[in-house]
């Protein structure tokens, strides 16, 4: 989806190849334990990263449902590979929750070893010096405005809002962000989450500030549109999870894409007709950050499995859950894209654009300020 750097040769020779044991890295003369390792090849290389991953022999991560752009697969594809125990603590937390839990876990055995957020989250993060520095295999490939410079953090996955809808229980399903103030929507628009918290949600206040005259450095008629919605009586405070779908409860959802197209292909068999529309008037693309907790308990397993999710078979295995890869452009020029599962992708017109740092911070600021005074509250 974007413009990709040139990679150097060893990189790419680390990228492209499914098994990642039999990508070698040149090893320091005395190499780091894992736990100060900023590299496989800092480690002493992959197969001493692998050794030392299998030792430890789990991997503790947080808020990763399984139904999320493919986590079921990549959790059961890292165990297979390398027979680490995967644990995932509670699966439908937030990103702001998962900051939360490195903070008061400190050094506990039970803290998580690596999170998943939103990279405006994982930015607050690394500002308040809880994550550790490692650069993948494929550092190179991934562009600069995706990742941090000290490798605190990096975007491994994204996609687009959308608005999914049960065409059984709601006619017609609405396409744009204007549609949901439509009257016969009573009740019925949700969130993934509170924007304060969530970083889906908070992306669907950006989205909704697109579709309203705002811009990326101007948030505020986003939250206007959310007011809106529930002066209206539209907007349903319920939380749209994947359970929330499947009964009925929220049947119109504002949501990431991947996780929409998802629900329409898992709750199809159970008589769900789940539409997924990406709103013409509020396109927004993001995508979220991997990072590893700098007390990770299992300090190789975290790195290794950071390296599984930027391989090959990782990127692919993101393109299955219908979520864009960060490496896509680079996967599609080398020929290692699943381009079947590429296909299934809806289309979406022109290139998409991305918030600044300071234009992401600003916006955050607003709705962590404002939305429960105008919104929730």
């Amino acid at each position: 989806m974007t413009a990709l750097r040139a990679r150097a040769a060893a990189a790419f020779c680390c990228l492209v190849l499914t098994a990642l044991a039999s990508c070698e890295s040149s090893a320091p003369e005395r190499p780091r334990k894992p736990s100060a390792a900023t590299s496989a090849a800092d480690a002493g290389g992959m197969d001493a990263l692998i050794t030392a991953a299998k030792k430890e022999g789990t991997l503790r991560a947080i808020a990763i449902p399984r139904d999320w752009a493919n986590y079921g697969g990549l959790i059961d594809g890292f165990a297979k590979r390398y027979g680490i125990r995967v644990t995932v603590d509670h699966p439908d937390a937030h990103s702001e929750d998962e900051i939360d839990a490195l903070v008061k876990s400190g050094k506990r055995p039970t803290a998580p070893d690596v999170i998943d957020l939103g990279d405006t989250f994982a930015r607050s993060a690394a500002s308040r010096n809880l994550l550790a520095p490692y650069k993948v295999a494929a550092w190179d490939s991934i562009p600069a405005f995706q990742k941090d410079p000290q490798a605190h953090w990096y975007n491994n996955y994204g996609g687009y809002v959308s608005i999914g809808c049960d065409a059984n229980r709601v006619k017609p399903c609405p396409g744009t962000f204007a549609e949901l103030l439509r009257p016969g929507y009573q009740g019925r628009v949700s969130l993934e989450g509170d924007p304060t918290r969530a970083n889906s949600a908070f992306s669907a206040v950006f989205a909704a500030a697109l579709a309203n005259d705002g811009s990326f450095d101007n948030i505020r008629p986003g939250l206007d549109f959310f007011a809106q919605l529930k002066k209206s009586g539209n907007f349903n405070p319920l939380e749209s999870t994947s359970g929330a779908v499947k009964t009925g409860r929220t049947p119109i959802s504002i949501n990431w894409d991947y996780l929409n197209l998802g629900y329409a292909e898992g709750l199809r068999a159970k008589g769900v007709d789940w539409n997924v529309a990406i709103p013409l008037d509020g396109s927004f693309a993001q995508y979220y950050a991997q990072a590893i907790n700098k007390n990770a308990p299992h300090p190789a397993a975290a790195r290794l499995w950071e390296e599984y999710l930027f391989s090959t078979e990782g990127q692919n295995l993101r393109l299955a859950g219908y979520a864009r890869p960060v490496l896509m452009d680079t996967m599609k020029r080398d020929g290692t894209l699943d381009e079947a599962a590429a296909a299934r992708l809806p289309t979406v017109e022109g290139t998409p654009q991305f918030p600044t740092d300071a234009q992401l911070a600003r916006a955050r600021r607003t709705v962590d300020q404002d939305w429960s005074k105008t919104v929730s509250g």
